[in-house]
């Protein structure tokens, strides 16, 4: 059931067969159903997702009830709030199923246990999360500075699976545009035979 955490354990935690025993017994999964929340704001985040089949979104909304999309979660990635967890203080942000999801719920004691069985795991764990850092301020940097239709080609790069998953209004909502915009961006990409898929 959850073959893609096993792997993502070996390949890029550096766990090996007998520290996966060992873990075993302590990896707890779900299925989260279409709309589920994994996490809502006000609520003290306790996990880490990692996704091993589905698609969720990280998103919070402004003081008008709108919805601002920060982070999808496709198969093989990690969604948090990582200060939640961190500094164990209350979330601003929701985490939802857009499908039918199979999560691994990753705890602190999960964590401690990993890193005292993988003496490689701190250093992997370290270049995750400024690999994530890194993400960010990129994100940043293209919501600050880049055009509609940069960021659209970014997204593409990043999530090309999202595309044909996610309602338009929710990647418009990730871009900082309106659907509309969207439209028009994909429609001007269609006219130079751009395909995104």
């Amino acid at each position: 059931m959850i073959q893609n955490f096993k792997t993502y354990l070996f390949d890029k935690m550096g766990v090996d067969a007998i520290a996966y025993e060992q873990l075993e017994p302590y990896i707890k999964s779900r299925v989260v159903l279409k709309g589920e929340q994994l996490l809502i704001a006000g609520d003290v985040c306790k996990h880490t997702f990692y996704v091993e089949k589905g698609l969720l979104r990280l998103y919070g909304l402004d003081e008008n009830g709108k919805e601002n999309i920060l982070q999808f979660a496709t198969e093989n990635w990690l969604v948090s709030d990582r200060d939640s967890v961190y500094f164990k203080e209350p979330s601003i942000y929701y985490i939802d199923a857009l499908e039918k999801t199979v999560v691994v719920l990753l705890d602190e004691e999960f964590i401690e246990l990993l890193a005292e069985l993988t003496p490689s795991f701190r250093k992997n764990n370290e270049k995750l999360l400024h690999n994530h850092i890194r993400h960010l301020n990129r994100r940043v940097h293209l919501l600050l500075g880049a055009s509609a239709k940069t960021r659209y080609l970014e997204f593409v790069k990043m999530y090309p699976d999202v595309l044909l998953r996610a309602p338009q209004w929710m990647i418009a909502s990730y871009l900082g545009i309106t659907p509309e915009s969207l439209s028009r961006i994909r429609k001007d990409l269609s006219k130079q035979n751009f395909t995104p898929y």
